[in-house]
């Protein structure tokens, strides 16, 4: 006894993790293409090994710094860089519009970081200050507070 086939079922968005693509790739019907540019920023240990590159929640994983092509549905997505416990660096949001390629290029640089679009425009809707900028200010912090309140002991005695 055989049975009638059955058809295919519809993709979901976002139920499968986006492949990603060293090299440029031709969006499939329905689909467009993100183009994600990543640098390695003035850190010792480069910022995309570091980091965990999401796509509405879901993470997918980019293997370092360079240029990655991945397949997206169309519609508003949260595109954001977290560092290993889960706390955004750099959040945008998307919409991608279908049979087209998208690009963003995620900075991170020595003051803040950020997101730019293919044209140049700064898209970013949270950039956190670089590790660089955020031990200069606790450094600073801590010297005023610490020499602070050895001066204000010294100069009592």
């Amino acid at each position: 006894m055989s049975y009638p086939p059955h058809p295919p079922y519809p993709p979901v968005p976002g139920a499968v993790t986006p492949l990603v693509h060293p090299h440029p790739i031709a969006p499939p019907p329905g689909y467009a293409v993100l183009a994600v540019t990543v640098n390695r920023g003035p850190y010792i240990v480069p910022a995309p090994t570091t980091s965990k590159f999401k796509i509405d929640g879901q993470t997918v994983s980019i293997p370092g710094e360079g240029t990655w092509y991945m397949v997206v549905a169309p519609g508003q997505h949260d595109v954001r860089y977290t560092d290993f416990m889960g706390v955004p660096l750099i959040t945008t949001s998307l919409a991608v519009q279908p049979g087209a390629a998208h690009h963003l290029s995620f900075r991170f640089g020595g003051w803040r970081n950020r997101v730019h679009d293919g044209h140049g425009t700064d898209v970013t809707r949270f950039g956190l200050w670089s590790n660089y900028s955020i031990l200069l200010v606790t450094l600073a912090i801590f010297g005023l507070l610490c020499c602070g309140v050895f001066g204000v002991l010294l100069g009592s005695s």
